[in-house]
């Protein structure tokens, strides 16, 4: 009998106790929501199921309740989830540094500038470099470049270097000048390939350094030390989750970048995914040739390289197939000569990269795309899914050429809001029919990725999302939106800064959208907008932003 008891007694254990190794079903499903997932088969949901890192379920709220009864329940009380937002082309140690230096976006004149720097400088020890950006001269009255001596009167003895707010040119007064190269010296220079050293009538140099030009400076700056570059970071990370951003494709990295972001992501301090790209041909290039694409984790992957074709229109450095309407002679700068563009598109497929490449003007873009069609009939099939970063100003015969070849589309949609009140000066009416052209390109059947360009543009990628959806900026001007012909819907707004630029890294089965077996990356916003008033856009805010399943920003008023 006390055997039959033992039996019995281990027979009911056996039933009643789960496997050493069981997990519930699903760790909490979020409900009463308003999901707009980017799946085609199911573009609308109520509510979803996350399990570790992953959806499980995406559905219904009777749907996915009965079917995890059991799990944590987090009410969404009617907010508007999508999935993580990707920006598609960002600078994320530019913005930390940016961080670190005196903000000059916005300043209204030369003098708004001058006082911006002094109370900066106040902080900063005797004798070290007065570094800033983000100006813009056609933000001011006169929209002439400034010179040396607009700061030499403020500054005789400290070393300035301001970066202008495109990262084309640079600033510098006479004694950032004379403590490195030496003003006499840089007056006997010729201008380097792919850039510029602005001159007076007389020959002598201005302070302004266009594009491949502003090297001659800035490689003299000292850098900063590791400890503050690791502040840059961890605050550039601080705005990607506070605006949404669970995955960014930094345009132009060094070894010593990878280094860092594999150190931070080690240290569990590295919150988003980042698709990341060499800059250009180098040492980087070379030891990741040999090495080969690398991936830590999900966190991060380094499998493309950008390349560098033009400037950019602001500051007349994007290269055009006539002259600049506002600067007789001019047609900008090719940072890459055809022949050696066709090169390294070839050695970079071989290697194994994705070829992204920086193309702004017209001339620009059609060389890019040559060197393209030139790599892809010499070698056959390579990687594929080859982009052109900004793709600003195309010819109409270009134009279809992105559809045709397969090349994605890497766009930044306040650009366009940011160029208008000067780009028909540049460009005149003619060229502008091709000219930040989304809604043609994507009639066109070529892929769309969206992006900001961070901190050339701000971080927040509703900026992008209203631009893109109405062509008017944040006073929503002009009226009915410029160029109002290539705004493009939201849903494709949407699906450019999700799944488009998802697909942009080989990442869109992982990736972009709200789907069972996706990783749980979504954001939570304080209104739905899919829906609300075009002018209502901008007032959203992020309330939540969620990686892998986890909270990495959360306001006071989220579960």
């Amino acid at each position: 009998m006390r055997l039959v008891a033992s039996l019995l007694l281990l027979a009911a254990t056996l039933v009643l106790a789960p496997p050493a190794d069981a997990q519930p079903a699903a760790d909490y499903v979020v409900h009463n929501a308003n999901v707009y997932t980017v799946d085609a088969d199911q573009p609308q949901a109520e509510a979803f199921a996350v399990r570790g890192d992953r959806l499980v379920m995406v559905g219904s709220n009777d749907d996915v309740l009965a079917s995890y009864p059991d799990a944590e329940k987090r009410n969404a009380e009617g907010r508007t989830i999508v999935p993580g937002l990707i920006d598609a082309h960002v600078h994320l140690m530019g913005l930390g540094r940016s961080l670190l230096q005196a903000n000059l976006v916005g300043t209204p004149s030369k003098q708004a500038i001058i006082d911006t720097l002094k109370a900066f400088a106040s902080d900063l020890p005797e004798g070290a470099w007065l570094q800033g950006r983000g100006w813009d001269q056609n933000d001011w009255p006169s929209a002439g470049f400034p010179t040396r001596q607009d700061l030499d009167a403020a500054f005789p003895d400290r070393p300035i270097y301001l970066e202008r707010v495109d990262g084309h040119a640079g600033w510098v007064n006479t004694a950032a000048i004379e403590q490195t190269v030496g003003m006499e010296a840089l007056e006997q220079m010729d201008d380097p390939e792919g850039g510029s050293i602005r001159r007076d009538d007389e020959g002598v140099p201005t302070g302004i350094l266009i594009d491949a030009a502003a090297g001659i400076i800035t490689s003299e700056i000292p850098e900063y030390s590791e400890d503050r570059l690791d502040e840059a970071l961890t605050r550039a990370l601080d705005q990607t989750t506070r605006y949404g951003l669970t995955s960014v494709h930094d345009a132009g990295v060094t070894r010593a970048d990878v280094d860092r972001y594999q150190r931070f992501i080690e240290e569990d301090r590295f919150p988003v995914r980042m698709y990341a790209m060499i800059a250009g041909r180098g040492d980087t290039f070379d030891y990741f040739c040999r090495k080969g694409t690398i991936a830590s984790g999900d966190r991060l992957r380094v499998q493309s390289v950008k390349m560098y074709m033009d400037g950019a229109l602001g500051s007349r450095g994007a290269a055009l197939l006539e002259d600049y309407s506002d600067d007789a002679g001019n047609r900008g700068l090719l940072m890459t000569q055809p022949d050696e563009m066709r090169k390294d598109v070839i050695d970079a497929i071989r290697c194994g990269f994705q070829v992204n490449t920086h193309a702004i003007g017209d001339r620009g873009n059609r060389v890019t795309l040559d060197a393209y069609e030139a790599a892809f009939d010499s070698l056959g099939e390579g990687i594929g899914r080859h982009r052109v970063e900004h793709a600003q100003i195309l010819h109409p015969d270009d134009l279809p050429r992105f559809a045709d070849m397969d090349v994605i589309a890497s766009m930044q949609p306040t650009h366009a809001t940011s160029d208008m009140p000067w780009a028909v000066d540049r460009l005149g009416n003619e060229r502008l029919k091709g000219a930040y052209a989304w809604q043609t390109l994507k009639e066109s059947g070529a892929h769309l990725a969206f992006g900001s360009d961070f901190p050339v543009e701000d971080v927040d990628p509703l900026e992008g999302f209203h631009a893109a959806v109405t062509r008017q900026d944040a006073d929503d001007m002009p009226e009915g939106g410029w160029m109002p012909e290539e705004t493009v819907s939201r849903e494709a707004a949407l699906h450019a800064f999700t799944l488009g630029a998802a697909y942009a890294a080989f990442q869109e089965q992982e990736i972009g959208s709200l789907e069972a077996g996706k990783k749980a990356d979504f954001v939570v916003l304080s209104q739905d907008i899919m829906a609300v008033p075009d002018d209502s856009i901008l007032d959203t805010r992020v309330v939540a932003t969620y990686i892998d399943g986890e909270a990495v920003y959360a306001t006071d008023d989220w579960q």
